[in-house]
């Protein structure tokens, strides 16, 4: 099972669970994917939030020793590796053009796909009050995950 964030060409938002992304693509091509407050079926799937489990939850001997609080978990520097080789595996790098192509994509002028690239503070302002969802992270380069 799959879950996909989606929104409609009216901006409403929710989850769509498909037995695998092909299902989800066939059912979207045949108009059987519409959304539940108004019916539309121009809908297209946006980036879903990851989501990462606590590692360890903080024990009362850390709060008696505060200096515990401030060394990393064990894993966590693992997993925080690991997420940032998926973000940059996972999405075309567009450089500065970050802010043009998302537009693009937004308005379905460009095939759909996971992006990542720069923009200046106020393009991501101007993207987010367009109703884009964009979010910020350090700019990660392969090297970097040392």
């Amino acid at each position: 099972m799959i879950i996909f964030d989606l929104v409609c060409a009216h901006g409403h938002r929710f989850e769509g669970w498909f037995q695998s992304s092909e299902e989800f693509e066939r059912q979207l091509a045949d108009d059987g994917v519409s959304c539940p407050q108004c019916g539309s079926t121009a809908v297209r799937r946006v980036p879903s939030a990851v989501h990462l489990a606590p590692a360890l939850k903080p024990s009362a001997s850390s709060v008696d020793r505060p200096e515990r609080m401030n060394k990393p978990v064990d894993g966590t520097l693992a997993t925080y590796r690991q997420l940032a080789a998926m973000l940059l595996a996972g999405c075309e790098d567009v450089g500065s053009r970050f802010a043009e192509e998302a537009r693009k994509i937004h308005y379905l002028e460009a095939p759909e796909r996971p992006i990542r690239g720069e923009s200046t503070a106020e393009d991501y302002d101007a993207l987010r009050d367009e109703g884009i969802d964009v979010f910020r992270l350090p700019r990660l380069k392969a090297g970097d995950l040392h």
